[in-house]
């Protein structure tokens, strides 16, 4: 493939290069080499150092530490399976009951997929190991950057074939040909989440939480790269308004120096914009007098941010002007005119988010840079400035024990627990095009551990196999034998805005679905928040378009979802128009019941009755499919794995 023989002639380390950088991309040349090397002495040193634990002589590994004992004794098991252990270390019993090394903390999930907040043992010295992920990033950008403008113009032209489009790679081009990477700041909007102790009293939090709480980020030493606009004050403030608040203030006080624009997810970018958009008066008139709102009343915060400030009416009035021109294309671009790219992760369920922020950002790159969840630090993006459709994460093989279990044609793992254990694929043995459900062994004490992500082979970076993110696994809608998946959901709603809102001048700007069983037959239903996204012309969609939108998606679906329809085994698609503001109120729901803000994604599918309750309550109109889609025995199509970048 052209863009991965990019990827991997482009990032060895050369004599260019800084010793730092040098070294970091020397580690992942080792790394992704030794690929299999590196796996067994990780799982190694993992069964050895946790011998003693009662998980692992419960299943008779009896010390054992070699591969095939490991694979033959230890099950594939599900956070429901390990929970009664979870619950006892929780409660305090510190016997070494699956690390062997004390369990410093929990690790929080997200929360918002299901009711309960799950919880993630994990070690002190994980967080060396995350840091050494972290170090590994801006030595791999710094790697892309020179590439990108002390190139000749033959060389030039054989870029843009190969990496983007030829306009968001010439605004690459133009921005990093003014200074380095080095030489400005980061916004980024990061953000803390007040933490719970468990009955045994240790800390229960998200990962971001940790980690923006350790030593690691706190006294990390001076870097340029790591130079931020938000003081630590405001990030570590668990008043989302009062953080949210002050760390745009701080991006508009230093707004010409950002190179760098991001969250960790693109939802938690867009709500910073939208965010600007309500309040940039308030914003404005503190850039203007050199004063605090009123309503930041956090003492370390407010201290931290009017150390920043000096009366700059010229800064405020141009800031003013922007935002209340009525035109919010490409805002962004126009408030922090220097902005190279934007640092969110825009695969799986956050790649309905990649229109919107062309519209803001004015098309700017969009980089994901790293692959974590709560269980694990897994890799990161060896070609960060790819095309959100191309990003591909390499897992790091030093990061954990990883496996992969085979997932068929129609989106199946199998559920039978000794075959399992015999189809599990090794990190270096995993096959191009095939699709995996991650399973992970850690330092902290999971084995053989079901993630929930279903990741599809892109290629290999030596001999480590990179990935594309497909999906979650088991975030289905589902009335008969139909099975429809986030992303199979989110191509029929992009195909029903294309066809029938763009006209409109209106687009989704969040989404999620239940499957309504209430009614005889079943049916999906979905409600949506629509946006006018700043169009001085726009029109209401009429409710006959809307309608059209309820088949139009279901036109999208999967033949076992329209074979259902013709059936009768399914009823019409129904669409719900929620009121603006909806989507708002449901996060601020789901972090009052402990979710984080850093890691808040919308849920794609809800069942919990509290949530349903919350978004019934806010439907403005109701819409249905006027008609069946098409199907026909004699034309059933094959099964087709969708793109989730469609």
């Amino acid at each position: 493939m052209a863009q991965a023989a990019f990827t991997m002639l482009k990032l060895k380390p050369s004599a260019s290069d800084s010793k730092k950088d040098r070294e970091a991309l020397e580690f992942i040349e080792k790394m992704t080499t030794y690929t299999g090397q590196v796996q067994e002495m990780v799982l190694r040193e993992i069964l050895s150092r946790n011998a003693s634990t009662e998980y692992l002589r419960r299943h008779g590994l009896a010390g054992r530490t070699d591969p095939k004992s490991f694979k033959a004794m230890l099950p594939v098991v599900t956070y429901e399976e390990l929970l009664p252990e979870i619950r006892r270390i929780a409660n305090g019993d510190r016997s070494p009951i699956l690390s062997a090394h004390p369990i410093s903390e929990f690790l929080t999930s997200s929360g918002t997929s299901a009711g309960e907040r799950k919880l993630m043992p994990t070690i002190e010295e994980e967080l060396d190991r995350k840091q050494s992920l972290y170090n590994l990033l801006m030595p791999v950008m710094n790697k892309v950057q020179p590439l990108l403008y002390s190139v000749k113009p033959k060389t030039y032209s054989t870029l843009l074939s190969l990496s983007f489009d030829s306009a968001k790679l010439r605004t690459v081009l133009v921005a990093m040909d003014q200074c380095g990477l080095d030489k400005g700041k980061a916004l980024y909007f990061l953000f803390v989440k007040t933490e719970s102790k468990t009955p045994g009293g240790l800390p229960a939090r998200p990962v971001l939480t940790s980690y923006y709480k350790s030593a690691h980020f706190l006294t990390r030493p001076a870097d340029p790269y790591t130079k931020y606009t938000s003081p630590t004050a405001s990030i570590l403030c668990t008043d989302s308004f009062q953080s949210m608040y002050t760390q745009m203030l701080a991006g508009l006080v230093d707004r010409r120096s950002v190179l760098r624009m991001g969250a960790v997810f693109a939802s938690g970018l867009l709500r910073a914009i939208h965010f600007l958009e309500v309040h940039y008066q308030a914003l404005a008139a503190d850039l203007e007098n050199g004063t605090v709102d009123p309503r930041i009343t956090d003492p370390k915060v407010r201290a931290a941010i009017q150390r920043l400030l000096l009366p700059d009416p010229k800064n405020a009035a141009q800031v003013r002007a922007e935002c209340s021109s009525g035109n919010w294309q490409g805002i962004i671009k126009r408030i922090w005119p220097n902005t190279k790219y934007l640092d969110v992760i825009v695969t799986g369920a956050m790649a309905q988010y990649i229109p919107t922020l062309d519209f803001y950002s004015g098309g700017l790159p969009m980089a994901c840079t790293m692959y974590a969840s709560s269980e694990c630090y897994f890799g990161l993006n060896l070609n960060p400035m790819s095309k959100p459709s191309d990003v591909a994460y390499t897992i790091m093989p030093h990061m954990g024990y990883f496996e992969f279990l085979p997932v068929d044609d129609n989106n199946n793992t199998n559920n039978d627990k000794r075959k399992e254990m015999e189809e599990l694929v090794d990190l270096a043995n995993v096959e191009v095009g095939k699709d995996y459900e991650l399973v992970v062994t850690t330092y902290s004490g999971l084995y053989r551990y079901k993630v929930g992500d279903v990741l599809r082979v892109a290629g290999f970076y030596n001999n480590a196999p990179q990935f594309n993110f497909v999906r979650r696994k088991n975030v289905l809608l589902s009335i008969d034998s139909d099975k429809t998946d986030e992303t199979e959901l989110q191509k029929g709603i992009a195909a029903a805005e294309a066809a029938h809102l763009s006209a409109y001048n209106t687009r989704v700007v969040e989404y999620t679905s239940y499957a309504d069983t209430k009614t005889i037959p079943g049916h999906y239903v979905i409600y949506w928040e629509l946006s006018s996204g700043g169009h001085d012309n726009h029109v209401e969609p009429p409710m006959s378009v809307l309608d059209q939108c309820c088949l139009t998606i279901e036109r999208s679906l999967n033949s076992v979802y329209r074979q259902g329809r013709v059936y009768d085994c399914i009823g019409p698609l129904e669409i719900r128009i929620v009121s603006n503001g909806t989507f708002d109120e449901l996060m601020d729901y789901a972090i009052s019941r402990g979710a984080s803000i850093n890691q808040y994604k919308v849920p794609r599918c809800v069942n919990f009755t509290p949530i349903v309750e919350l978004l019934d309550a806010r439907v403005v109109s109701t819409h249905f499919s006027p008609g069946l889609p098409a199907w026909s025995p004699h034309q059933q199509q094959q099964h087709q794995r969708p793109n989730m970048m469609n």
